[in-house]
């Protein structure tokens, strides 16, 4: 008789308020027998993991899998296929596991490129990925201003390499978001300005956690000390209501 096989479950925690995670997920996390998130190799802290503490028991191990900050591809994947080799032998063990990630599973997400480590190297192992509420949605919705409308477009970018997508697309979308701002902050408002379209233009730090703040001065934000946890929201069209309300 085969033995029974664990799942793995990934695990979108949202954007920073516990109250923010879906039932599902919670449900989850109070019955895997382990959860693993992701952490920097200079410190063990997950932001992940402190908003899904509330739902975890006290009993279940929380691990760290740590992962490089470097720019160097190979020395990346290789701690993907380390982390990845870690889960698939608690799987064979018949435990369930969590991933948690950020915001939501499968957007700009370290899960994302582990899953596809360990579907293609236990491809019978049981994957379920739970979506969660991105740091974008919930800033527009304390912003209390619609993303899109109607037949508008939205893109939603990661502003590593500042606001470069943006200038190298011919039609602009009607709303961007500009995710993972933090030292680009400058550039991305010179790309936006250089567009001349966006009327609209709003930074949100620490979304979702006490800390929040809604600067709607691009330049103003642009001059303070970059903070890692910064979006942009740039819309064509400009919104009465833009203050938290």
């Amino acid at each position: 008789m085969k033995a029974k096989t664990g799942t793995l479950y990934g695990i979108g925690v949202g954007p920073g308020d516990p109250e923010l995670i879906t039932l599902k997920a919670a449900k989850l996390l109070g019955r895997v027998h382990t959860v693993y998130a992701a952490a920097s190799t200079k410190n063990p802290y997950s932001l992940a993991v402190n908003i899904a503490r509330p739902h975890i028991p006290p009993t279940t191990p929380v691990c760290m899998l740590r992962f490089p900050m470097t720019r160097d591809r190979n020395e990346t994947h290789l701690a993907w296929q380390a982390h990845a080799a870690t889960i698939i032998a608690e799987l064979e063990c018949g435990k369930d596991v969590a991933f948690l990630t950020l915001g939501d599973s499968l957007t700009y997400s370290t899960y994302g490129y582990v899953v596809r480590l360990i579907r293609t190297a236990a491809p019978h192992l049981p994957v379920k990925t739970i979506p969660g509420i991105t740091s974008y949605q919930a800033a527009a919705a304390c912003l209390n201003t619609p993303l899109v409308e109607g037949e508008e477009s939205l893109m939603v970018v990661s502003g590593v390499k500042g606001g470069d997508h943006l200038r190298q697309l011919s039609h602009k979308p009607d709303t961007v978001v500009f995710l993972k701002a933090y030292r680009n902050v400058p550039d991305i408002s010179s790309a936006v300005e250089e567009s001349g379209l966006y009327h609209t233009c709003v930074g949100v730090k620490h979304c979702g956690l006490a800390n929040e703040e809604i600067v709607p001065d691009l330049n103003e934000l642009g001059n303070r000390a970059p903070d890692y946890w910064t979006l942009i929201i740039a819309k064509h069209r400009a919104e009465n209501g833009l203050s938290k309300g």
